[in-house]
């Protein structure tokens, strides 16, 4: 037998609460069906869609019993205009979780309703769309911070593992939180601390940034 993919599932394998291959749906914001050019490149939101997603939401990917819950701190613009989540040209969330080993291969933001047959979901602190994190409000993030255990307590994912200190040090009261396992529970989820992926972090190069998730991608399959 084949070993299974650095993602953890076999092609066509899904899991329980995945959607069915065939009931995928194209990206929900309103450039979210737009498909790729001659090059492969997908058109870039103009300046008019990208000022008028501000203040929008964008659906969570989530289902029961996921491996790891990914947690962002909030949508960006550009992800609230297509619909995908990490969208913009230059984060690095999908790398890191290719070089961390949750995919056998390195996803396109459209390719997100993937992740549920690998064990993943993705969801955000808070759900409105802002161009900058640091437009967020504290009590917005520890709002946020109630609703995410809410979400653990129903869909019951393993690991909750939220994308950025700053917001995990806020929304939970954890002024001195680190990144890596975190010593609470959220309902019965394991709690985890990642560096934030967006390019404007250059603390994180793109190889420390997917050794951080490849830890948490070894400590999920450990527990």
């Amino acid at each position: 037998m084949n070993p299974d993919p650095p993602g953890g599932r076999r092609p066509g394998r899904s899991r329980p609460g995945a959607p069915a291959p065939g009931d995928r749906r194209p990206g929900s914001g309103p450039l979210g069906d737009r498909r790729p050019g001659p090059a492969g490149r997908y058109p870039r939101p103009t300046r008019e869609e990208l000022a008028a997603a501000a203040d929008r939401t964008l659906p969570d990917l989530i289902a029961t019993g996921l491996d790891v819950l990914f947690v962002g701190i909030n949508p960006g613009l550009w992800s609230a205009a297509t619909g995908w989540h990490f969208a913009r040209p230059g984060n690095r969330f999908w790398p890191a979780l290719y070089r961390g080993g949750f995919t056998p291969r390195l996803l396109h933001p459209s390719e997100q309703d993937e992740l549920p047959g690998y064990g993943i979901g993705i969801t955000n602190m808070v759900d409105r769309a802002s161009a900058r994190a640091d437009e967020l409000t504290a009590a917005e993030l520890v709002a946020g911070a109630e609703t995410l255990r809410e979400k653990a307590a129903r869909y019951r994912p393993r690991w909750v593992a939220v994308v950025g200190v700053t917001a995990y040090r806020i929304g939970f009261a954890r002024p001195k939180a680190t990144f890596g396992a975190q010593p609470e529970l959220l309902a019965a989820a394991r709690l985890w601390v990642l560096p934030n992926p967006s390019g404007l972090n250059a603390h994180f190069t793109p190889e420390s940034l997917g050794a951080a998730f490849a830890e948490l991608r070894q400590a999920s399959k450990r527990l």
